[in-house]
């Protein structure tokens, strides 16, 4: 397990530069361009009051914690609601996805690794034009790096059969090693919602 003082470490540095780009099968690339390509806005929608009452509990305390990284209230509410819809979208633990944020970007719109991945959540340009559209300055926009870090990351989470683990050590190109891995899911019990 990581302490305080080395995982604060790798929250000063983008993470991700090791990651490896890998053969994917025909189908494999064409649902993820798929998920690329949705252009749906990061509008949540909510089945009754209760979830929409619990949804906007879980801004405000999120909100609260992410203070300190983003100051002003529309831009962490902005990112916030991206990170929910976009973890939702993708089948993801949110509590997860804001830890690999943490721990990747440290919650830098701009941040770049010395192997060249950028944005919060670190995808390695190759992606763009893998699955999207070859543009990857683009990856610097929040939504479009979040919906591809949050699809790449639900692609090693199949890939890995469900083992979060291995499928982070996967997306941080560390595949076996324990300390990206432990340093995210270290970063995730921050993030966790429990009202």
């Amino acid at each position: 397990m990581l302490t305080g003082a080395s995982l604060l470490s790798f929250n000063e540095r983008a993470q991700a530069g090791a990651q490896i780009e890998e053969p994917l099968a025909d189908a494999v690339r064409t649902a993820l361009s798929a998920a690329i390509a949705n252009k749906a806005p990061p509008m949540p929608e909510f089945p009754d009051t209760e979830s929409r009452l619990q949804y906007l509990r879980w801004l405000g305390a999120m909100s609260e914690r992410l203070k300190k990284k983003k100051h002003e209230w529309q831009e962490r509410r902005e990112f916030l609601q991206t990170v929910w819809y976009e973890s939702k979208r993708s089948g993801l633990d949110t509590a997860l996805v804001l830890g690999l944020i943490q721990v990747e970007s440290n919650f830098r719109k701009f941040a770049v690794s010395r192997a060249g991945a950028r944005g919060y959540m670190q995808v390695m340009p190759f992606w763009t034009r893998v699955i999207g559209d070859g543009d990857a300055g683009r990856l610097f926009h929040m939504q479009t790096n979040l919906r591809f870090g949050c699809v790449i990351l639900r692609h090693y989470l199949e890939r890995e059969r469900g083992d979060q683990f291995m499928a982070l050590g996967r997306y941080n190109g560390s595949r076996g090693k324990a300390a990206y891995p432990d340093a995210v899911l270290a970063a995730r019990r921050q993030w966790v919602f429990t009202g």
